[in-house]
């Protein structure tokens, strides 16, 4: 049977090699877990991020309903969207905006204390764009085929 370094060890090879972003922040909401995926998505280094709180990718109209959100969780254990993934806007590094499919959780010890909290990240704008075109297209079609009828 593996030992547990042999087990904590793979656990952080895991997450470090994930294309999708792993984030972890504690009940304090600061950053502790930030992987490759997360650097990639959204431009910030682990060593910019770890210990500071996650307002850098939120956008500001965003940041007090996420941290009432946050804060709830952390003190009821109960989250909004537990078993779904939400596709919301986030902010890159360089000031753009991205749309993310996020899933969250919360992470708790052997004794169901609460930890933080979990979020797995992948970004999504391109289909968002994709989307976005189409729904702009079928407008368009459907006002050509309703001007000739």
């Amino acid at each position: 049977m593996p030992s547990n370094d042999y087990d904590a060890t793979l656990a952080k090879s895991i997450v470090d090699q994930a294309t999708d972003a792993i984030i972890f922040a504690d009940r304090d909401g600061l950053v502790r877990i930030w992987n490759a995926g997360a650097e990639r998505i959204f431009g910030h280094k682990a060593e910019e991020v770890i210990g500071g709180t996650l307002d850098i990718i939120i956008p500001e109209r965003m940041v007090e309903a996420h941290n009432r959100g946050f804060n709830h969780a952390i003190s009821t254990g109960e989250m909004k969207y537990v078993n779904k993934v939400l596709t919301t806007r986030s902010m890159h590094k360089d000031g753009s905006r991205i749309y993310v499919d996020m899933s969250f959780d919360m992470v708790r010890d052997a004794s169901g204390t609460i930890l933080g909290a979990v979020a797995v990240a992948r970004d999504v704008t391109e289909r968002q764009a994709n989307d976005a075109a189409t729904k702009v297209k079928m407008a368009e079609l459907e006002k050509a085929v309703a001007d000739k009828g």
